[in-house]
């Protein structure tokens, strides 16, 4: 069987699945990643080249130098395939397969993933309810929309990954000084109205075009509000014949569709608004989900959507057909907090439902699974008390020109 080299970027320490499971697949990795991740526990077993690039700022390199250092690697290595580990990885990804015309998403496409004012745009034209929102760039049109719309607004940037660098703003004087503030990098940046509701996620699998798994799930806490307040971080997988399943499945295949994904990983999220029960697009991208999500959809499906994502890109560079096994029927729960000890004791937590303690440095991290909805609320009530009286770390919020 032929080696296929598949080049994998990644910003952050992620993605070990994935590697491995290409690996397994017969084929040849390479890790593009930064120079400050060289110790982390990387796949080794699974990665035949490493090169490492210099940060500029947290996930940012030169892009210029980037593409230098792909073009030398070129000379002696045929690319078969370009895949981003992560959010930020996106932008990279697009840009050296336009550049030496490798085979995937391309800078255009890439935008609807990753652009949260071109996502927005997009899908209001595509006839999906989206919070309203406007572009920062005139003094003339802000003003019109928040004439309009009523506060509280949302200042956000257009490319963060998760809840970085949102602002919640309360007054016209608060968002004048907000935009100020932001000077030469106010166009980086979307106004959007801030609606009250339930925050869903969706995480799905797309082969040619088709939509193979699809997992739903509702954050117990609404990822902003933890990357501003502080707290537990908690999300729980729907049943799969829901009606809010059902929304989620319906609403998902029709963004994807129309932003134009062919194939991968997506991570897409949706709100359901207190007032009026409607569903509203908040925002997607094409890789798998963050905070651990993962292990969430694994323990409800049995589907570990990291190494399904390689076979997909396996089977693309092969031409072969791919299949998904039918996902199991399980609930499951999802309990992450920033904790005082570096390592967590667990003995208190310890039950059946318990899938699995994540180890991750000065946090607590569980994931439950049952055949009982009720069960795995309990457990994630039940654990979320004992973290906020005994264990709970709150940091403020990292600094940006933002913060409040």
């Amino acid at each position: 069987m032929e080696k296929k080299t598949i080049v994998c970027i990644s910003c952050y320490y992620k993605g070990y699945d994935f590697m491995d499971e290409m690996k397994k697949l017969g084929n040849k990795v390479i890790l593009v990643t930064s120079e400050n991740l060289k110790e982390k526990n990387w796949p080794w077993h699974a990665i035949d080249e490493v090169f490492y690039m210099p940060e500029l700022k947290p996930s940012v390199w030169n892009l210029e130098h980037l593409i230098q250092g792909f073009s030398h690697l070129m000379k002696t290595r045929k690319v078969d395939a370009v895949v981003a580990l992560d959010d930020y990885d996106v932008e990279k990804a697009a840009l050296i397969r336009e550049t030496f015309r490798i085979p995937g998403m391309g800078q255009t496409t890439h935008r609807y993933f990753r652009d949260k004012l071109a996502m927005r745009q997009k899908a209001k034209d595509s006839g999906i309810s989206v919070p309203e929102f406007t572009a920062v760039f005139n003094d003339h049109e802000v003003d019109e929309f928040t004439d309009r719309v009523p506060a509280p607004w949302v200042l956000k940037p257009r490319s963060e990954a998760s809840a970085s660098g949102i602002k919640k703003i309360t007054s016209k004087e608060q968002l004048l000084e907000a935009l100020e503030t932001l000077g030469e990098e106010r166009h980086l940046f979307l106004l959007e109205s801030f609606k009250p509701g339930d925050v869903y996620h969706v995480d799905s699998l797309t082969f040619n075009k088709k939509i193979v798994f699809t997992s739903a799930s509702k954050y117990l806490a609404p990822p902003m509000q933890v990357s501003h307040e502080g707290g537990v971080f908690r999300s729980k997988t729907l049943g799969r014949y829901s009606e809010e399943f059902k929304a989620l499945e319906e609403i998902n295949a029709r963004v994807l569709s129309n932003f134009g994904l062919v194939n991968g990983a997506t991570h897409t999220e949706f709100i359901r608004g207190r007032e009026d029960g409607k569903w509203y697009f908040l925002e997607t991208s094409s890789r798998v989900g963050g905070a651990h999500i993962p292990d969430l959809v694994e323990a409800s499906s049995n589907i570990n959507i990291w190494r399904e994502w390689a076979k997909i890109e396996d089977a693309l560079l092969r031409g072969n057909d791919y299949h998904v096994s039918p996902p199991t029927g399980y609930y499951s729960g999802l309990i992450v907090a920033l904790i005082k000890d570096k390592e967590p004791d667990y003995s208190n937590f310890e039950c059946e439902e318990v899938v699995k303690f994540l180890p991750i440095d000065y946090h607590v991290g569980i994931v439950y699974k049952s055949g009982d909805a009720s069960v795995v609320q309990d457990r994630l009530d039940s654990a979320a008390e004992i973290i906020h009286a005994d264990m709970l770390n709150i940091l403020p919020p990292k600094s940006n020109k933002l913060s409040s």
